[in-house]
């Protein structure tokens, strides 16, 4: 039986490949294994059919073989442990693999979403000024700068490419393109990401769901 995918009937972001999904739809293509996908409306992610699959109501959702999953991280994890390719085989490479897993969606994500978020939801708040705004790019910058210092001249984050450099990409991708680029390093780390075969598959992949016009909100 194939995997199941669940995915948004329509992207917010119209098909750049910023929605988790994406995560995992690199990942199968890293490993090789082909998947169904499943679509659901805004709507339809707040019913109870969805819930069960995703208990608050988001995507991604995974299952196969009667095994239901969701988060990306975990689906990615449970992806690496029954295909060869994106985890190391020494349980010390592995160990280090899943760190680097952790903290690109617990330490370098937060402060991204948060920003990304505060164009849309704080305007006409009290708190909404350019110094918040200030504040919030800071916070960024010192992630940055830090994954930028451990990055040095490696190619990836622990040798070979691992489930945690396709994390810790996705992560940095969702980043304001302005302050990513004062880090050269980063910028030529998600490059050289970007152009692994099996990232432009699954790219190619959502791009082709979401690229065309999109449809009345009322149908997302």
């Amino acid at each position: 039986m194939l995997p199941v995918l669940t995915v948004f009937k329509w992207s917010p972001d119209g098909g750049k490949g910023l929605a988790r999904d994406m995560r995992v739809r690199w990942a199968l293509e890293e490993v090789g294994q082909q998947y169904d996908v499943r679509f659901v409306t805004f709507k339809e992610m707040k019913e109870p059919p969805h819930k069960a699959r995703q208990p608050f109501g988001q995507i991604p959702a995974f299952e196969q073989d009667g095994v239901k999953l969701f988060e990306s991280g975990a689906i990615i994890h449970h992806l690496a442990q029954v295909h060869p390719g994106l985890l190391p085989g020494d349980p010390d490479g592995r160990a280090r693999a899943v760190t680097w897993m952790f903290a690109a969606v617990s330490t370098v994500e937060p402060p991204i979403v948060e920003r990304e978020q505060a164009d849309f939801t704080d305007p006409g708040q009290p708190w909404f000024s350019k110094e918040r705004l200030a504040f919030l790019d800071d916070r960024i910058r010192a992630r940055l700068a830090d994954l930028s210092l451990y990055l040095g001249e490696r190619e990836w984050l622990e040798g070979a490419f691992t489930a945690g450099d396709l994390m810790m990409v996705m992560v940095l991708r969702r980043a304001d393109a302005w302050l990513l680029e004062e880090f050269p390093s980063l910028v030529a780390y998600v490059r050289r990401a970007e152009s692994r075969p099996a990232y432009q598959r699954a790219y190619a992949a959502q791009n082709a769901l979401y690229s065309g016009e999109p449809p009345p909100v009322s149908e997302w």
